[in-house]
This record gives C-alpha cells, structure tokens and sequence, in this order.
C-alpha cells in the first residue's frame, strides 16, 4: 500500500519545474551584473507561462532565506566573501539543495564556470542546461589557476549539459569549432518598462537631463572603465559623468578608479531599478567601453530607451548595433576622447542614431521570443 501512495506522490509532483543558480541576486542587488538582469526578465516571464521556478540567491551576510519575487519562489544561500570562491561555495549548496529536496526537473546554470555540478544533477536524474556568455578563461581578471579551471569547465559544458546556451553567436561559433559540438543561440530581449513618473534620482545626484554621459556595471578591468575616465579627463565640457556600480569586493583596480580629482566625474553606487532606467533615458549619451562582453543586456536596454550610445568596437557590440551607434577603436583612449568630441559637437547625428536604433532593437530583439525559445530548449531537448 505504501509503495503505491509514494508513486501516486511522485506521479502528482508537476514536470514543468525549473531551478537557476549562478546569478547573484533576484531582484538584482548590489555586485549584480548581467546574468541577474537577464534573470530578472526571464524568470517572471516564464511564470506567467505556468512554469514553476525556484532562483537560488547568493547571501553574504546572516542565514539562508526564503521568499517570492513576481511568482518566482527565490531561497538564498550563505556564501563566503572571497572572490571566485563565493560562487564555488554557493553553487555547491545549490546543486545539494535541489538533488536532497527534488526542487526541479530542469536546472538553468548561469556561467560556464560552474558547469562541474552538472555531473551530479545529471547523476540524479535532472536535466541540465548552462547559460554561458562569453569565452571566461580569457578574461584578464582571472590569475592563471582560474583560467586553466575555466577553460576544464568549458570542456565540461559542453560534454555533460543537455545544452549550452549562448547570448551572441561569436562565442557560439568558437565553441562550436573547440569542441566539434553544435550550440543553442539565444539573444536577449530589449523591452523595457519606461517610468511613467520621475523617481527623483537626476535631483538627487544633481543632474540635469542631457547634461550627463552614463556608465553602468561592475568595476573591472574588462569593462574598461579606465579608459573612459582617462578619455574623459582630456576632454572640455561641463557634462558630467556618471559610472553607477562597483563590486562586492573592491579590488584595487576599483580603489585607482575612484582615486580620480575629476569633481565632474560622480560615483553615486549601486541603482537599480525605475531608477536606472530614468537615468539611461535621460543621458546625453551612454558609453560602453568594454574589452570584453557577452551580448550586453545595459546595451541591448539602452538601445530600446532611444538614449545615443557610444561602445568600444568589439564584434559582440558591433554585431548589435548595426551602425546604428557611435563606436571609438577598442583600448584606444584617442580614440574614445575624439568620439566623445564628436558626440558633443554633433547633437543632431546622435539623435537620429538613437532613434534608427531604438527601431532596429526593438524589431530584433524581443523577450517573448527568447522566453519562448528558452521553453522549447529546456523542454525539447
């Protein structure tokens, strides 16, 4: 008799649960970056299809937590501080977390880097796909150790998941030649929800729309922010410029940044939100001076805002834009001085450039394809 009541049990448990982890933090919180706003966005959408999802959170400080977030059931985990080691630590609870409490029948990993718990999901019966955005083990942040460590879980990825995931078609294409396998591309939408009412944040950081360029992510050498500030410095205006971000854990690369005597230059933390938005919406022109991007989502948001931008000229970027933004040489802090001239002394060109590329971005790239694109992906496969 028990025997039937435990398959009753295990029959009535519904087949369309999902579990994610690898993000940060659901809503998005301080030391978030791209994954936790691309989680921000699909999760909720995915629950409106009738999907059950559980989103894993990284907690710093105190115990773990449970709550609800727009229908997403969201448990954070306690995590050490240490840099690299933070997501080790947290995904290893997560992995545990879903095989001892049966959470899920597809499991989203976000980054390539902790595709090693892809072995144990599948041991137990789950299916397993990796979010992966870019080639990490290039990345310069990394010390030797971590390259060779992300370049085994790479292989990986690649060999265990049910399917790795790709947000632009270079990274795509590179390990579709490494590893002789093809890969699943999806872009990520642009739509967002325009603030209907001022959030009062221009006021409050003493802006005045148009009178301001945008930088918005984490201080690390990859975003070259560096070279923006350099590049800002050798310039005359009385713009301001405002990077909003850091990092959990300031690292001396940030420490230099913040060292500048610029007083035109404003670092006003983490914002997130009505707030962010308005702020994007309101720039004269945002710049993304990156070495190194996946498909940039803050692009892809920018672009959907009708706000003129300016990135470094990296294939990732330039396969978005489309020529439908100004671009500057990438590394080359000349060449990012003389756009930004340009971009002040041309205040026609740049508008039409937004306005042609809000139209190219919102034709392109749109949230309900990728979530419908993500559905047939991890219940296709």
């Amino acid at each position: 008799m028990r025997g039937k009541t435990d398959k009753k049990k295990q029959r009535e448990i519904p087949a369309n649960r999902i579990a994610a982890f690898g993000i940060r933090s659901l809503p998005p919180e301080d030391g978030s970056a791209g994954a936790d706003k691309f989680a921000l966005e699909l999760y909720p959408r995915l629950v409106k299809k009738g999907y059950v999802v559980t989103v894993y959170n990284r907690n710093y400080e105190g115990t773990n937590t449970l709550g609800i977030y727009n229908g997403v059931h969201v448990i954070g985990l306690k995590t050490v501080r240490q840099s690299g080691f933070d997501t080790i630590v947290h995904s290893m609870k997560a992995t545990w977390h879903i095989i001892a409490h049966n959470s899920a029948d597809i499991v989203h990993i976000h980054n390539g880097g902790n595709s090693i718990w892809a072995l144990p999901l599948r041991l137990c019966g789950k299916k397993v796909f990796i979010s992966q955005d870019g080639i990490d083990w290039k990345r310069e942040k990394w010390p030797w150790y971590g390259k060779i460590f992300l370049y085994c879980s790479a292989f990986i990825a690649a060999h265990v998941a049910h399917e790795v995931i790709f947000d632009n078609i270079f990274a795509q294409k590179y390990y579709s030649s490494k590893f002789k396998k093809s890969f699943k591309y999806i872009p990520y939408g642009s739509e967002v929800v325009t603030p209907k009412h001022s959030t009062g944040i221009l006021k409050k950081l003493g802006l005045t729309p148009g009178e301001y360029f945008l930088f918005v992510g984490r201080f690390i050498p990859d975003k070259g922010v560096h070279y923006l500030i350099r590049a800002f410095d050798q310039i005359s205006t009385k713009k301001k410029l405002v990077l909003v971000g850091g990092s959990p854990n300031p690292s001396e690369y940030e420490k230099s940044l913040r060292e500048t005597r610029n007083d035109r230059i404003i670092f006003p933390g983490y914002i997130y939100g009505e707030s962010i938005l308005e702020l994007m919406r309101h720039a004269y022109i945002y710049i993304q001076p990156s070495d190194v991007e996946g498909q940039s989502p803050v692009i892809l948001t920018v672009m959907g805002l009708g706000t003129p931008l300016l990135c470094s000229d990296i294939p990732e970027n330039l396969f978005v834009i489309q020529d439908q933004a100004l671009t500057f040489k990438q590394g080359n802090i000349q060449s990012l001085k003389e756009q930004l001239e340009y971009a002040i002394l041309h205040p026609k060109i740049l508008k039409g450039l937004a306005v042609s590329g809000r139209t190219h971005i919102l034709k392109n790239y749109s949230w309900d394809k990728t979530v419908h694109e993500h559905i047939e992906t991890f219940f296709g496969a």
